[in-house]
């Protein structure tokens, strides 16, 4: 199987691509998945640089965030099929071809969801209502002003923000 390395922390110059990575097998209460797509976040360059909170021990493949099939189901996972089309949110591991996650970290996706729109959606609008409801309290009818609006975490916090009835 083909994955992106983390070897020893740095930069992201340092990542290795491998074409003789084992192939994952899910766990209890886990799914392996067939990534279509894998996310950059800003996070991932944090960890594979060892700075972020959660320091995985090298090697290992970065990749918090992606979107695929699962390819197969753990003991213990009766929400999840084989064949069944996901985004999920892990640790590490979504910069390989396979990708054993949480079944609990993994939302079913409709077919009319591309899986790079997927990919893209769940760690910035995570972030962005996070933001809004437990650190800001953004309340109906109050102004927001959103620096970086370009940005995955600013674009959404603009939807996000609208939709709670702020002026934005």
């Amino acid at each position: 199987m083909r994955a992106v390395l983390c070897t020893e922390y740095g930069p992201p110059e340092l990542l290795v691509l491998r074409d003789d990575v084992p192939e994952p097998v899910a766990g209890p209460g886990q799914v392996v998945m067939e990534v279509a797509v894998a996310a950059m976040n800003f996070p991932d360059l944090l960890t594979i640089q060892g700075k972020y909170q959660i320091k995985p021990e090298p090697p290992f493949s970065p990749g918090f965030e992606g979107a695929g099939v699962v390819s197969s189901v753990g003991s213990d996972v009766h929400d999840l099929a084989v064949g069944d089309r996901i985004a999920a949110v892990g640790v590490v591991g979504a910069f390989a071809d396979k990708w054993v996650v949480d079944a609990h970290r993994c939302v079913a996706m409709p077919d009319t969801i591309p899986f790079d729109t997927a990919a893209a959606t769940i760690i910035a609008y995570a972030t962005s209502y996070h933001a809004l409801t437990d650190r800001a309290d953004l309340k109906a009818g109050e102004t927001m002003l959103v620096l970086g609006a370009a940005g995955g975490v600013g674009s959404s916090a603009i939807e996000i923000g609208s939709m709670m009835g702020a002026r934005v």
